[in-house]
């Protein structure tokens, strides 16, 4: 079970019950021994504390804990993978050696406030849930951005939307549309649109030229100031948000086939490195 129920109890009825590897009755997770036996919908025991619990959910961890103890076993109706991640979570502990299935940590992150739990403390930078959230991202994006955007977890949409810069735009449908918001889907857009914008920009100012020499006269430098012209017009016309430095450099450099004078081999290698530098600098979230 994902890691988390290894070790096993009999009841009286001689039933084998499967207990958490890591909410279990001996674990050292505080001063005090666990006071709270928690069953996942699939029969995995959870030795948690109470108060630990309680103390980080507003609403008695969606009205499954009684205030007061009567030492009487809580069934809480989550599959026991992501209950071991709301654990992990509510007790500031990582998850990725877990390995959580992309569902699993996308399940969790929508329980987050169902569960009492407040975004802003539990799905900030840094914390269990966060880290588990960017580590799994790319293999569903847009699902993250969506889920991040409802929930208004700016930070987690944030880290997300680098992951998005290949995402085609006009496949977005009305239901993850509406999911994601008017705020959150308009900073999406003007993501892909700034970046492009901030290629024009980058490509626009002309290829300087030398001085005319008997080996290259000013016939020649028009021939690379147009297939200059002609080579950013195909990176503006093909690429997208996540054109890589590799594939504009590439580009750029094939002009260099055909030249036969240094300084215009020179002037066109300074200028792609330029252009490489500051492409590399455009923020990507």
């Amino acid at each position: 079970m994902s890691g988390q129920a290894g070790q096993e109890s009999s009841t009286e009825q001689n039933t084998i019950v499967p207990i958490s590897t890591t909410f279990f009755p001996g674990a050292n997770l505080d001063v005090y021994p666990p006071d709270l036996l928690v069953f996942s919908d699939d029969g995995v025991c959870f030795y948690v504390h109470r108060g630990k619990v309680l103390g980080v959910s507003d609403n008695y961890f969606a009205s499954y804990l009684p205030y007061e103890s009567d030492d009487l076993p809580v069934s809480i109706p989550l599959d026991s993978v992501v209950l071991n991640i709301l654990f992990h979570v509510i007790y500031g502990m990582p998850v990725m050696h877990y390995r959580p299935s992309t569902d699993a940590v996308l399940d969790t992150i929508g329980l987050i406030r169902a569960y009492g739990l407040a975004i802003d403390v539990h799905l900030a930078p840094g914390t269990p849930l966060f880290d588990a959230a960017v580590s799994v991202a790319s293999s569903a994006p847009i699902r993250f951005y969506s889920l991040a955007a409802g929930l208004d977890a700016h930070p987690l949409a944030v880290a997300v939307s680098s992951r998005l810069l290949s995402f085609p735009l006009d496949t977005l449908t009305d239901d993850v549309a509406s999911k994601i918001g008017a705020v959150y889907l308009k900073r999406l857009f003007f993501l892909h649109l700034g970046r492009t914008a901030a290629l024009k920009r980058l490509l626009a100012p002309p290829l300087k030229s030398h001085k005319p020499s008997l080996i290259c006269d000013a016939r020649e430098h028009r021939k690379l100031a147009r297939a200059w012209s002609l080579a950013s017009a195909y990176l503006v016309w093909d690429s997208k948000a996540d054109v890589t430095p590799t594939a504009i450099e590439t580009t750029i450099r094939s002009l260099a086939i055909h030249l036969t004078c240094s300084q215009c081999s020179a002037i066109l290698r300074d200028r792609t490195a330029d252009l490489v530098m500051e492409w590399s600098k455009i923020k990507v979230r």
